[in-house]
């Protein structure tokens, strides 16, 4: 019995242990990814969040800042997964459904513009100059596009109605309001086969 209990005892003080020093390893990670992201070195940010994910991925806290830092370096395709991750983990912070739908609508602006492009397979990449250069004069996105940019502004408006159900008295309601209409009101564009 006496071995059985100091087996237990030191099997909780190794995890204990363990869960100390990884606790300590996310927490200089974030620490140090909060600096960068005030530097406005977004990159080196982002891969310290990654990093803090991979020893700990139950963090709300680091997988919302993973998507702000997706977010400043506008990577938004990114950002919109890091920012439904973080939703996984507290679907009750109202200000996740507000910048999830900001990464929406401004993933949805650089695929009309075509600073950013769907391949074959509707993954989203950032064409090359040589791609834009060899393209067309105007860059007019195809009806595969317009299907994926009108489901952004879909999600987008759908994401600031959870913002607005939970927090009805933020002080930008009304301009979110406004948001949600103008995204509503968006005409049908010119497509192209």
């Amino acid at each position: 019995m006496k071995k059985a209990l100091l087996l237990a005892s030191i099997l909780f003080v190794s995890v204990m242990s363990t869960a100390c020093i990884n606790n300590f390893a996310v927490q200089e990670l974030n620490s140090k990814a909060k600096i960068y992201l005030e530097e406005g070195d977004y990159n080196a940010a982002i891969e310290r969040l990654k990093s803090s994910i991979d020893l700990d991925d139950t963090i709300f806290e680091t997988h919302y800042n993973l998507a702000v830092a997706y977010t400043q370096a506008e990577d938004y395709a990114n950002a919109i997964e890091a920012y439904k991750e973080a939703i996984k983990l507290d679907p009750d912070m109202p200000d996740s459904y507000y910048s999830l739908a900001v990464a929406e609508e401004n993933l949805a602006v650089d695929l009309e513009s075509g600073r950013v492009r769907l391949n074959e397979d509707g993954k989203i990449y950032t064409p090359s100059e040589d791609e834009i250069l060899a393209g067309e004069e105007k860059y007019v996105p195809s009806e595969g596009v317009w299907d994926k940019i009108d489901s952004l502004r879909e999600q987008a408006v759908e994401n600031y109605e959870i913002y607005l159900e939970k927090a009805p008295a933020s002080d930008d309601a009304d301009d979110v309001k406004q948001k949600i209409e103008i995204l509503k009101k968006v005409p049908e564009p010119e497509q192209v086969d």
